[in-house]
């Protein structure tokens, strides 16, 4: 069976690359006899449209299952039409990854997994640094990725979502629990700004 895994390198001991569409490696592998070879992923640059091309791109290579951490809509799409099956959640190494699926420790989606563009720099506006701000709060993980991802590329800076900020205590039980709240989130948002002026400069700069 011939098993396609995304890597962040060429070889067996590569770490999987959570992305598809923008993962730096292809690894096809033999799964009987551990046979390999790696592929660079052409498409990790494209402005658009990496997922369906990194999923032709594999379909290409007669595969039969693709391991990965996340599929998008576009890649699951192309890849499910060209009946090859998709196990998501992966991580480890390559091979440790396919000893996975073989023992039955990864599931197989009938769905994708993230949304379109979630491995870039936010290609729709606002993606990426509004999801850091609107919605990080909540949870440490938004906040990381979205931030991460939007000062990746200047485009969202101008549309950030600040006006919602204040939407984000909705029921807040007394006026100084209100008043911490929002100078908590007062204090993330200038953090973010100074974060954006700096990229700004850089860039300027540069």
């Amino acid at each position: 069976m011939k098993v396609c895994v995304t890597a962040t390198a060429g070889d067996l001991n590569a770490q999987v690359d959570p992305r598809f569409g923008r993962c730096q490696y292809f690894v096809f592998v033999d799964s009987d006899t551990m046979a390999f070879e790696a592929m660079t992923n052409e498409a990790i640059a494209a402005p658009g449209g990496a997922g369906i091309q990194a999923a032709q791109a594999v379909v290409n290579k007669g595969v039969s299952v693709v391991i990965s951490g996340n599929i998008g809509p576009n890649a699951f799409q192309v890849l499910s039409t060209a009946g090859v099956k998709i196990a998501t959640g992966a991580y480890g190494t390559v091979q440790e990854a396919i000893e996975m699926y073989k023992t039955g420790g990864l599931n197989e989606t009938g769905v994708s997994t993230v949304s379109a563009h979630a491995g870039m720099g936010a290609t729709a506006p606002g993606g990426g640094l509004g999801m850091g701000m609107g919605g990080g709060r909540g949870g440490g993980r938004g906040q990381g990725m979205g931030r991460g991802m939007g000062l990746g590329m200047q485009q969202p800076v101008p549309s950030q979502p600040q006006p919602q900020a204040p939407q984000a205590p909705l029921t807040p039980r007394t006026k100084e629990e209100e008043i911490e709240q929002l100078s908590n989130m007062a204090n993330g948002l200038e953090r973010d700004l100074e974060e954006v002026k700096k990229r700004i400069e850089e860039l300027k700069r540069g």
